[in-house]
């Protein structure tokens, strides 16, 4: 634990999130704000998703209608209906990035991939107009191969060293890295493939999901080691290794019920305690010092956004202030049960209960 007691962290950036729809929208767009970050990239997995350049604006539109103080970055879901002349079209339109879901891994994925190759294309057209890919990084579970939740992010990544190879210009993200192995896969490709790490995987272990439906999510947090392996590339400071939460909200009837054909539903919800959690988590492991590259710099240097979003980089994004909250006041500074959308669901977030031993004090 540091000896510090305040902490800056300039322009807060969350390179991975899901803002949804409707009430639950409502609900929980304005905790990006509530959670220390006005830039928030925008996952597009919708029903039904969104795959065109008119519906990722109309998306921000409501998204901004919500809450205005975010700059939010957009994308589009990786579909059959994707084409070159599409991503030339979003990137003038200012859409980011294209998200990737393996069919079935994941929530909202049924209409993802099954080949890559199909889309090289497109990957061609992105690479020409300098869009990101973000892969979600594992592969359906097979019983007959031995791929299961545990090994399906390892069994993925012989297709990010082939996208890469393929395409080495193109920007690639491998999302919410889980294992040792992939931060080695990252490391070991060139300066134009990132990855993001979420707060829950630096907190959590197989063991802490393994009967805990609320603290299930894909990928799944894997060993002790593999969670070492993250923390461990935020204490290096590597430039290349940045947050993307995958903020996920479901009601909690969807997590805590898991007698459906699917399961219980995978996600974690951090975002209206993400800057203080992340905090935190890097504290805690002897890695405050690291927290404004870890949640700012290194993403928004790696997506460009000061190209992006030129207001942000003169003055938009003011810095938020934390600080440590005094042991007799740690009771005090708990994170809320639960939230409730104006239709009634409720969304129970990562830590319920607990103390946070962060908090904002200015943003």
């Amino acid at each position: 634990m540091s000896s510090l007691t305040e902490i800056s962290v300039s322009s807060p950036a969350d390179f991975h999130v899901h803002l949804r729809q409707g009430p639950m929208s409502s609900l929980v767009t304005p905790h990006v704000r509530e959670g220390g970050f006005s830039l928030a990239y925008v996952m597009p997995n919708l029903k039904p998703p969104i795959t065109t350049t008119e519906q990722a604006l109309a998306y921000k539109h409501d998204l901004e209608k919500i809450d205005p103080r975010v700059h939010y970055l957009m994308t589009l879901y990786l579909s059959p209906e994707l084409t070159p002349d599409e991503i030339r079209k979003a990137k003038k339109a200012g859409i980011v990035g294209v998200k990737s879901y393996p069919r079935g891994v994941t929530t909202n994925s049924d209409g993802g991939i099954e080949s890559y190759e199909v889309y090289y294309p497109v990957f061609e057209a992105m690479q020409e107009v300098d869009m990101v890919l973000n892969l979600h990084g594992e592969v359906p579970s097979d019983a007959s191969a031995n791929v299961h939740v545990l090994n399906a992010e390892p069994t993925f990544l012989p297709h990010l060293f082939a996208l890469h190879a393929a395409f080495p210009r193109l920007r690639i993200v491998l999302e919410h890295a889980t294992t040792r192995v992939a931060i080695e896969a990252v490391k070991s490709c060139g300066n134009t493939v990132g990855c993001t790490i979420t707060p829950h995987h630096l907190a959590l272990t197989v063991d802490d999901w393994a009967g805990q439906a609320l603290n299930f999510c894909k990928p799944v947090a894997k060993y002790p080691d593999d969670r070492q392996a993250l923390r461990q590339v935020i204490r290096d400071g590597h430039p290349r290794f940045f947050l993307g939460s995958d903020s996920a909200p479901h009601p909690s009837h969807a997590k805590t019920t898991c007698a459906t054909d699917h399961g219980c539903a995978a996600g974690i919800y951090t975002s209206p305690i993400l800057l203080p959690l992340v905090t935190d988590l890097l504290d805690s492991f002897g890695a405050l010092d690291k927290v404004e590259g870890f949640v700012s710099r290194f993403g928004r240097v790696f997506y460009k956004v000061d190209e992006l979003a030129p207001a942000l980089r003169d003055g938009g994004d003011a810095a938020v202030v934390l600080r440590q909250v005094p042991p007799e006041r740690l009771q005090d500074n708990r994170v809320p049960e639960r939230y409730v959308s104006a239709d009634g669901q409720d969304v129970i977030p990562f830590w319920a209960g607990r103390g946070i031993r962060w908090e904002i004090v200015k943003q």
